[in-house]
């Protein structure tokens, strides 16, 4: 994956897109951006940048993580990226078709999970199926034969007669997926596939995407603010205002970081913050914020028992301590100052 943020262009100015590159249309390519911008106009003569000189390369069959938190430009890309909406400048080949040049062949091509719910809760869901598969395109024989096959592979078999809305919410999600399989897409689009889910029906759903990778050698494109989930893709990218501000696989882009975060809480965290800081090098900076005292060292554990001995010499006890390696979270508030999970706090902790 090649990642570009960038961030020598002003703030709000989208860059120019290069020239493509002559291995453009690679056939290990599920996706390839170069200098995808997609603007709106604002009030008063201004513009709006959604997605801001986006340099993106997706390999075929693995599962790709588009991380960023509401807002970020993740709905905004797919839309691009699936063809339905057009690009202010740049180019994107998905599928081995052109966006802007071959767009119809893009559609074809790709499968596109809704974040919101799209099927008919009054029909059944070998109905929902069917409707879909005859938009497509698909002749009535194909229509039965992958309506049946789709549905044994989401594990609904059973419940193939039974109206959408008696299905529980992991059980609709599974028969959505199924049912952007029905024309075999070369790269599966998922939207933030287990919004609203509860933990049990959101790691069903992974488990089910894991199977569709390994058994069909799919291209899964996931968006999602949920951490967790991402920690489970091949590689991730991580957008904020519409620009990619880190990319890799998790491990990558955590180690970039390097640091543990060391956490203790105190009977006196504000002493605790100014002794602590006499004990750390004069480049790390002790913060103070509702989890606690917290700093970023390397090799945290090591520095637990340090820092324990210098505050009970002070007096100051330390009720709980603890040292943990970056996270996706702590990768986020590395590039932008701010959590992906809520707004950074004052004072400079999270």
């Amino acid at each position: 994956m090649q990642l570009h943020a960038r961030d020598h262009e002003p703030a709000g100015t989208p860059a120019p897109a290069p020239a493509p590159r002559a291995d453009a249309r690679d056939p290990e390519l599920a996706i390839s951006t170069r200098g995808l911008v997609k603007s709106y106009p604002g009030p008063g003569g201004t513009t709006t940048h959604a997605v801001r000189g986006l340099d993106l390369d997706v390999h075929r069959g693995e599962t790709f993580a588009f991380l960023g938190p509401n807002g970020a430009g993740k709905s905004t890309t797919i839309a691009l990226l699936c063809a339905l909406a057009r690009p202010t400048s740049g180019r994107a080949l998905v599928a081995g078709a052109d966006v802007l040049t071959e767009p119809e062949r893009v559609r074809r091509r790709v499968g596109l999970l809704f974040q919101h719910s799209a099927l008919d809760p009054d029909l059944t869901a070998e109905q929902n199926l069917r409707v879909h598969a005859r938009l497509y395109g698909l002749g009535r024989a194909d229509v039965r034969r992958r309506t049946a096959e789709v549905l044994e592979l989401a594990d609904l078999a059973d419940r193939r007669r039974s109206p959408v809305r008696t299905l529980s919410g992991g059980m609709r999600r599974r028969l959505e997926i199924a049912r952007q399989l029905l024309h075999s897409p070369g790269v599966l689009f998922l939207d933030e596939p287990t919004t609203g889910l509860d933990p049990h029906a959101r790691a069903r759903i992974w488990e089910h995407l894991r199977a569709l990778r390994d058994r069909d050698g799919s291209t899964l494109f996931v968006t999602t603010h949920y951490l967790e989930e991402a920690e489970h893709c091949d590689r991730l990218a991580i957008i904020d205002r519409g620009r990619l501000v880190a990319g890799g696989t998790p491990g990558e882009v955590k180690a970039a970081i390097g640091d543990d975060r060391v956490v203790l809480r105190t009977s006196d965290d504000g002493a605790a913050r100014r002794i602590a800081g006499l004990l750390v090098p004069p480049e790390r900076t002790v913060h103070v914020d509702a989890d606690g005292v917290w700093l970023r060292v390397p090799d945290g554990s090591t520095w637990i028992p340090r820092l324990c001995a210098a505050l009970e010499v002070h007096g100051i006890a330390v009720h709980a301590a603890s040292a943990t390696p970056p996270t996706l979270d702590d990768v986020f508030f590395h590039h932008t100052g701010r959590s992906i999970t809520g707004p950074a706090e004052t004072g400079g902790g999270r």
